[in-house]
């Protein structure tokens, strides 16, 4: 893995957002995860510019080891150009998203 890792629209799956993108790893049977889906859509909702692309880890094995994903939940925010900004594992509150924000727009 390179020093800077960007991941594009491709790799994800889904669309960047304008100024950031709150990409969530996932699986099944994970009860956080789902909370946590509801968490970033209603972030993404209020934060103009702002995408959720939601990750199925069991479907995307080779990303999430080249990501070092250790765990679902994980959340990685990514800022408009599609470099990893702040990265955390387990189920976030919605303040701590909206503050690790700050740093991706």
């Amino acid at each position: 893995m390179s020093d800077e890792v960007r991941l594009t629209a491709d790799r994800i799956g889904g669309r960047l957002g304008e100024r950031a993108t709150l990409v969530q790893f996932s699986s099944a049977f994970c009860q956080p995860c789902r909370a946590t889906r509801r968490t970033l859509a209603e972030v993404a909702a209020m934060v103009d510019g702002v995408a959720h692309v939601e990750i199925d880890a069991e479907a995307r094995l080779e990303l999430v080891r080249e990501l070092g994903i250790l765990r679902t939940p994980t959340v990685l925010i990514l800022d408009a150009r599609g470099r990893i900004v702040r990265r955390a594992a387990g189920q976030p509150r919605r303040a701590d998203v909206i503050a690790a924000l700050g740093r991706a727009v």
